[in-house]
């Protein structure tokens, strides 16, 4: 006799008109809870039009966990085979190895619904888009907390570069990294390459450090910065490089979420207060807090001016990026 699937029965959900079969729908992927494959394709469609906000026209990286976030991680550039012929693509060249991958380009939420039907968790978007995946629209300020640094330092650190951001003249919508850190989104006019945007987040980062004193580290190799330290992490903007998508889950055992925020939630707000069980209702309270994202278009000459004024202080060992050529 066989033994009965533990993971349940295929349920069909309905997501953009499309129509997605979710096989094994009882799995646990987030054990802290029990919360399943079904619960996080449920909780994408609830925050569908922050999701796809995020990810609209950018090549995605997806991390898969094909029996639970305790399971093994996959990192897939690549469209995982057996999409539907709705699904679409963009050709990457990664000219490290001279190859091409064709990653998934979200339209709509049924794209996102279906790549969890593939066991995928994360959603990790290009900050460039489909038009011309090498001018990037989106400047993205990585606070990446040291090992010894607590999340005070964290909303410190956000607090300071909100005030360069407003001096700039640029708006900044943040959220939780779904981790220990926080990231901030600047739309930017995709007028520059990797190098430049990268070059501008650089000039940034130094001038945050300056303000905010030692705990901010700069340091290149991560062994070489103070354990108690923030790094803002400017190498985000390089090619190739991404970081998980607003609304995005996280692959841990309590289903953690990125976490659109708004600046006065930033001293009170925690990062596990954010969850596929908690965030759907907060959608459907507050809506998409990032919606007003790409209303706020900053032109980033002004950093690259600092850029240019700092050059002389660039850190010399810096290995060069061979993606960004």
């Amino acid at each position: 006799m066989a033994a009965k699937d533990s993971a349940g029965a295929p349920v069909e959900l309905e997501a953009a008109g499309r129509t997605i079969r979710i096989s094994s729908p009882d799995r646990v992927y987030f054990p802290a809870r029990g919360e399943t494959k079904l619960d996080l394709a449920r909780y994408y469609l609830g925050v569908g039009d922050g999701i796809v906000r995020a990810l609209r026209d950018r090549p995605c990286m997806l991390h898969r966990f094909p029996t639970g976030v305790t399971g093994e991680k996959v990192h897939q550039k690549r469209l995982p085979r057996g999409a539907p012929d709705w699904v679409e693509t963009v050709r990457i060249h990664f000219p490290r190895w001279n190859r091409t991958a064709d990653e998934l380009c979200v339209q709509h939420v049924a794209d996102v619904v279906w790549a969890v039907q593939m066991s995928t968790v994360e959603f990790h978007p290009w900050n460039s888009r489909k038009p011309d995946v090498e001018q990037p629209d989106e400047w993205r300020i990585d606070l990446d907390p040291m090992p010894d640094a607590t999340y005070a330092d964290v909303r410190r650190v956000a607090h300071v570069a909100h005030e360069v951001l407003d001096e700039l003249g640029a708006t900044g919508f943040p959220k939780t990294s779904g981790g220990k850190g926080m990231h901030v989104y600047v739309r930017i006019a995709p007028e520059h390459g990797f190098a430049d945007v990268r070059r501008a987040a650089h000039a940034f980062a130094k001038e945050v450090g300056r303000r905010a004193g030692d705990v901010v580290d700069l340091s290149w190799w991560r062994k070489d910065r103070d354990s108690k330290s923030i790094f803002v992490d400017y190498n985000q903007n390089a090619r190739d490089h991404t970081i998980a998508a607003a609304y995005s889950v996280r692959g841990v055992p309590e289903a953690v979420v990125s976490a659109p925020i708004r600046w006065d939630e930033v001293d009170d707000a925690e990062p596990g207060d954010f969850t596929i069980a908690t965030m759907p209702n907060r959608f459907a309270e507050l809506g998409d807090l990032h919606a007003g994202i790409d209303d706020a278009v900053f032109a980033i000459d002004p950093l690259l001016e600092w850029a240019d004024r700092d050059a002389k202080d660039a850190p010399a060992e810096e290995p060069p990026d061979l993606d960004a050529v």
